[in-house]
């Protein structure tokens, strides 16, 4: 019988224990879920773009890796999360760890060079790479954050609905004015006809607002695992992800 966490809360407290808080509100969110004890490799990408600055100076990305790691340290035993800054290229494939998440967005963006533009299917390329190459055998949640949509529309739902076939699910975080035309590619990637373009929903989308600091640790934690759980049931009946007893 596998353990219920991936990293328990002794561990948390130890490596990093201003994570605390979040490590527990994940916790009873994804037993609201129904998600306790299941085991997924965890991503975050985040969108480096030139409109993206504010966010970056003002900690809300960080708080946001902050939050997924808290999260992933349920679902993923390595402690460490995968992290894909993208604008019009991908700028770094990096990761940031339980023991040493203070600060580290902010360390890596200093590194990154010219903030472009939003491209958002080389940056799936790269997380599928990365899955793909990790020979992992449980599915992956991956934590895509953006500030508006992408310059090549089409190359992102392409990639989105070849990607149904891999055990990744997709959960889009909007960051901005809620009311913007830019996201409207969102919420029409989020209702992709099933199975007409996609095998199954692979993909959902929820806006954080202006301030997504400002949204809840348990608010965003129920936005950010809501949907996982009926993508997991479908992607086991499609047996694009083993079911629990290794089928």
């Amino acid at each position: 019988m596998r353990a219920m966490v991936a990293i328990s809360l002794s561990k948390v407290q130890e490596t990093a224990p201003a994570l605390v808080n979040l490590y527990k509100s994940a916790g009873a969110s994804l037993a609201g879920h129904g998600l306790t004890g299941v085991r997924a490799a965890v991503y975050l990408v985040v969108d480096y773009s030139g409109s993206m600055k504010p966010y970056y100076q003002d900690g809300s990305v960080q708080a946001l890796a902050d939050r997924v790691l808290g999260l992933s340290a349920h679902l993923d035993d390595d402690g460490s999360v995968p992290v894909v800054f993208f604008s019009t290229d991908v700028d770094a494939v990096t990761d940031i760890a339980l023991a040493d998440h203070r600060g580290r967005i902010e360390r890596i963006a200093a590194g990154l060079g010219h903030m472009g533009k939003t491209s958002y299917h080389l940056a799936m390329d790269a997380v599928i790479d990365h899955y793909l190459d990790s020979g992992t055998a449980e599915p992956a949640l991956v934590v895509f954050q953006t500030d508006g949509g992408p310059i090549n529309k089409l190359a992102a739902e392409r990639y989105l609905c070849k990607a149904a076939g891999l055990p990744l699910f997709w959960q889009f975080i909007g960051f901005g004015d809620p009311g913007s035309k830019q996201f409207d590619f969102l919420r029409k990637l989020d209702e992709l006809a099933v199975p007409g373009k996609r095998i199954v929903d692979n993909a959902g989308f929820f806006h954080a607002g202006k301030d997504p600091r400002k949204v809840s640790d348990a608010e965003l934690y129920d936005r950010l695992t809501g949907e996982f759980p009926k993508w997991l049931v479908a992607a086991r009946a499609q047996r694009i992800v083993r079911d629990p007893a290794g089928r």
